[in-house]
């Protein structure tokens, strides 16, 4: 936001206390002008464009509206996809739909409790038959307004849509246990929210139990960054008790509150466009999708394409099972009649006719053919030159470290590198390997991932491999620091990488008088190559790391194997093999 003299940018909507900040008055005068105007407002509550307006315009300031903050957001991806979905919509049909909530937090933390609470709340207040089945979505009502509930399992699976272009929630609802506070994966999922620009509520879940500490909760969240409202802060902390009903009505209302301040809008007569939630075959009825459908009006015969799957819809059930005609904006639906499975996260859209709607599967289908051919990776070395071609807005990065004592240092050294022209985001921080977790949320943010004295696990590293990752590993500081300047600087040479060509599994171990043990292995993947370098996994633990010395298939050296076939593999001066190890073999080239 900036001024021009008189004239004042502001946003399609700010909070009272920022826009006093803003032109330099007390807050106070701020709500006694909005009183004056027939506005009741607290400090911390949002106002419109409009009504800031005449506002400022009574401290003689001509408030305009921001054109360019909104375009630059969606080519970030930093507005939600419904705003992008509804870009070519003309405004004036544009109409308030209910929000669609997604409920994240730590295991046992009360979660699924919380979705049934919610679920029978709805039963008990009057809706005839209940929850008939489940279709991995719902929707409640409240005053008369309906909200849609998205039963996802977790951050993970949230994640895995943002990365295939998805972003189905417009709120995310944080469940922390009162009597336990912020754990390991309540920190994942704020950073997973966070990095989708998702609003974020707290429901302070298990307020009952006699061990409950709200204040100390509060203080958690507030080192987060997600000060509660009560506190002076912009997050809305809802206590709850899943388990005694308690707090349920307040927390649907404060849904209600939030969705409203962000005006979740579509056209119900527009392009037919949304998310799928999730899929199966049924063996009797072909494939059964949970669609969400986010503008438009989907109806029973339309012909929908999702991902690469289409179909005319033969029927149309709404989360209780019951059959329905149509569907509008923020409806969640069970469908029957495409042709194949679409995975969770793929947008569907309607169209005119069978045929377009296999050209455009067929378009996709050969797209998907060379997209691991040709998927840029993101990498410290290209950051300077993309952003200097408007392909990136500065360094998102993902730190993983051994202990929290290196951590905080790490973490406070990186902050002070991204004051300069290239900005600098954290969008994660914890300590621990680097896993499947950190390396979708890398992919679907474009982050690079950090690890400090970590490794990187065997099923992370494939995923890495598969969404162009880049996974930087450093036992010294000041050299990820040094490379991190260089690369916001432009001078980071192209560095040495390492490339997984192959992995195997040890079946037995025997020994030979020539080469000591020696691991009997069947390759499960890519080949063995005599001269790379291997690494030995016990479980998670890396036991050995060096070359690999010797290879034989059926008592002949061989200097390579593949996939499918067994092999006599011998490490250099390195004897403690047994069976289960797993063994992933590797090359060093320039990135």
């Amino acid at each position: 936001m900036s001024s021009n003299g008189n004239k004042l940018e502001l946003p399609a909507s700010i909070v009272i206390r920022d826009l006093a900040q803003k032109i330099e008055k007390s807050p106070i005068d701020l709500i006694k002008k909005l009183m004056t105007n027939g506005v009741m407002a607290t400090i911390n509550q949002t106002i419109d464009f409009d009504t800031a307006a005449i506002v400022v315009g009574e401290y003689g300031f001509e408030a305009v509206l921001e054109a360019t903050e909104e375009e630059n957001k969606v080519e970030t991806g930093e507005v939600p996809l419904w705003r992008q979905m509804i870009a070519g919509e003309n405004t004036s049909l544009l109409k308030a739909r209910p929000p669609v909530v997604t409920i994240l937090g730590h295991v046992d933390h009360g979660k699924t409790s919380l979705l049934d609470a919610i679920r029978q709340t709805e039963v008990a207040a009057g809706e005839a038959g209940g929850i008939t089945q489940h279709i991995g979505a719902y929707q409640v009502e409240k005053k008369g307004r309906l909200i849609t509930f998205l039963d996802t399992p977790g951050h993970a699976a949230f994640t895995q849509m943002r990365a295939r272009g998805a972003q189905g929630a417009d709120i995310v609802v944080l469940v922390v246990a009162a009597d336990d506070g912020v754990m390991p994966q309540t920190r994942e999922a704020i950073a997973h929210a966070k990095a989708a620009r998702v609003p974020m509520m707290v429901a302070l879940n298990k307020i009952d139990k006699a061990n409950a500490n709200p204040d100390r909760v509060k203080q958690q969240l507030a080192e987060l960054e997600l000060v509660p409202d009560d506190w002076g802060g912009s997050t809305m902390v809802v206590p709850v008790s899943a388990k005694q009903k308690q707090g349920i009505d307040d927390l649907l209302e404060g849904i209600l509150l939030v969705a409203d301040s962000n005006e979740i809008k579509a056209n119900p007569a527009g392009k037919v466009i949304g998310t799928v939630i999730e899929a199966e075959l049924d063996k009797s009825k072909g494939v059964l999708a949970t669609l969400l459908v986010q503008n438009g009006t989907l109806e029973a015969g339309d012909i929908v394409v999702a991902g690469t799957a289409y179909g005319k819809l033969r029927a149309i059930n709404d989360h209780k099972g019951k059959p329905i005609k149509k569907a509008g904006p923020s409806t969640p639906v069970a469908v029957m009649g495409l042709s194949g499975m679409p995975s969770a996260g793929d947008i569907f859209q309607v169209v005119s006719s069978e045929k377009e709607a296999r050209n455009i599967v067929a378009e996709r289908t050969e797209a998907a053919k060379t997209l691991s051919q040709t998927r840029k990776k993101v990498s410290l070395e290209d950051l300077f030159a993309n952003v200097q071609a408007g392909e990136a807005k500065g360094l998102n990065l993902i730190i993983k470290a051994d202990v929290q004592g290196s951590l905080d240092p790490i973490v406070s050294e990186l902050n002070k590198l991204g004051e300069g022209e290239i900005g600098l985001h954290i969008l994660h921080a914890e300590t621990g390997n680097i896993g499947n977790n950190d390396v979708m949320l890398a992919a679907a943010s474009k982050a690079i991932i950090i690890g400090f004295n970590v490794q990187a696990d065997v099923d992370g590293r494939r995923l890495a491999e598969k969404e162009g990752v880049d996974i930087r590993l450093y036992e010294i500081i000041y050299r990820m620091t040094e490379d991190i300047e260089k690369a916001l600087k432009g001078m980071l040479e192209p560095k040495l990488v390492e490339k997984v060509i192959g992995r195997a599994q040890v079946l037995e171990v025997f020994t030979a008088s020539k080469f000591g043990r020696v691991a009997g292995c069947k390759v499960t993947d890519g080949e063995l190559r005599r001269g790379a370098r291997v690494r030995l996994f016990r479980g998670a633990d890396m036991i050995y790391e060096g070359d690999l010395s010797s290879l034989r298939h059926e008592k002949e050296d061989v200097k390579e194997i593949r996939q499918g076939f067994e092999c006599g593999v011998g490490f250099k001066s390195f004897n403690d093999i047994q069976a289960g190890d797993q063994l992933v073999c590797y090359i060093v080239e320039n990135s």
